[in-house]
């Protein structure tokens, strides 16, 4: 098929049934219609044509439940959503990976070098590479390949454009070499491998695991090495709501110290039992002994511990309800997830800042707008950033006009539950 063909048929609706697996709604198909013409054209005068082209695609990710729990192997509920990663994609002869991603350089990556290079990490060209060696180390295949990625997963939001890159290649090499024959599941543990190893980032899984399943994903991480993943099966786009994700400002500099506090007073406390990780304390113990705890280790330890705890119960809760198509419970746990991170975790905002306080400003006004009808909570990591909202589609409007005054017009976005993760798109 030659270019002008294909463009014709992408646009005239040809692959309409592929696009609407992942994207769902006629209007998001008419966008990634053009969208996917465009990166076509950009492939084409990069690479030129010809057949073989494939697209995949990898979706960024929302944490829904378990805020800083992961660290301690506690459990997760996240969802990806309708941002994502796209590839246009294609086998080519010999040892060389060329990639080339929308305003970024091309990475290009001999096969036959396949070490980790330590003076290489945080460029994106690791990741590939890290990823050909996780495929290669589980006994998969990998070849040469040309790739034109773009994404509209925005950076700095904590909606994971990292773990959708990673996510992305693995198909990209799931499609090509393998038949699509690497779970989902193995192509993020293999994301997280390149992302420790390549890459230089001790991340965790679940922003990976999130992007290559798709859709809501309850995650157990009791044992790290294998940890337990549940699809959870709910219909976002019947539930009558949005989800919206507020951009606060605030900056992130001077916050590692912050970040890794949460860590240490969790695990100051399973310290106190002789254990490594809260996961492997006893909740019953851990209440007999707050006395004793907070003599040794304080009260902020004590309260973040409280929050462990409760919040891996509410995962479960959380999952259950959507299970169940019950979203008045979901949403009532996730707006007591949040005042346990606000409360307890203390996650909203830095005490070596007080005064900055972007995001608990922002949710004190949702509160006010969606008392009773909604959820809000903070959202990833905290300290400053971006807050999660579940919004009624009859107060988007008004919520969105409220937060565009307070934090800028670019600062909202509306965004929905993708019902797929990672996949091929059209080959």
């Amino acid at each position: 098929m030659n270019r002008e063909t294909f463009r014709s048929n992408l646009l005239s609706g040809a692959f309409d049934t592929q696009l609407r697996r992942v994207y769902v709604t006629d209007d998001a198909v008419r966008n990634q219609e053009k969208r996917y013409a465009e990166l076509y054209d950009l492939f084409c005068d990069e690479f030129d044509c010809d057949d073989g082209v494939k697209f995949v695609s990898a979706p960024g990710r929302t944490e829904v439940c378990g805020n800083h729990t992961d660290h301690n192997r506690g459990k997760v509920l996240a969802a990806a959503i309708d941002l994502d990663a796209v590839a246009a994609c294609r086998k080519v002869d010999g040892n060389i990976i060329r990639v080339k991603s929308v305003g970024y350089p091309m990475d290009t990556i001999n096969l036959l070098d396949l070490n980790v290079h330590k003076e290489l990490f945080s460029k994106s060209s690791e990741i590939i590479r890290g990823m050909c060696a996780g495929f290669v180390e589980r006994g998969y295949k990998v070849g040469a390949f040309e790739a034109y990625t773009t994404s509209n997963v925005l950076s700095g939001s904590g909606l994971s454009s990292s773990a959708a890159f990673e996510v992305l290649i693995g198909w990209v090499l799931n499609s090509l070499f393998n038949d699509n024959a690497v779970s989902a599941e193995e192509i993020a543990q293999i994301a997280q491998f390149a992302e420790n190893k390549y890459f230089g980032k001790p991340c965790g899984l679940m922003d990976q695991m999130a992007s290559s399943v798709g859709s809501f994903v309850e995650i157990d991480f009791k044992d790290t090495e294998k940890p337990l993943i549940s699809k959870v099966d709910f219909d976002f786009s019947k539930s009558g709501y949005c989800l919206c994700i507020v951009d606060t400002g605030g900056s992130h500099a001077n916050l590692t110290g912050e970040y890794a506090a949460v860590r240490e007073n969790m695990e100051s406390v399973a310290g106190f039992f002789g254990k490594d990780v809260l996961r492997e304390v006893d909740e019953k113990e851990f209440y007999a002994n707050i006395p004793a705890i907070r003599e040794k280790l304080g009260d902020v330890p004590v309260l973040r511990a409280i929050h462990f705890f409760e919040d891996n119960k509410r995962v479960d809760k959380e999952s259950d309800a959507l299970s169940k198509g019950d979203f008045e419970t979901f949403k009532s746990n996730v707006i007591e997830s949040g005042r346990s991170s606000y409360m307890y975790n203390q996650n909203v905002y830095p005490v070596s800042a007080p005064k900055q306080q972007n995001l608990s400003v922002a949710l004190a006004v949702a509160e006010q707008l969606l008392k009773g009808r909604g959820a809000w909570r903070v959202h990833s990591g905290g300290f400053a950033g971006t807050m999660q909202a579940f919004v009624p589609q009859d107060l988007l409007e008004k919520y969105l006009e409220t937060m565009k005054a307070i934090y800028g017009e670019n600062s909202c976005y509306v965004l929905s539950i993708r019902p797929v993760g990672g996949t091929e798109v059209i080959k």
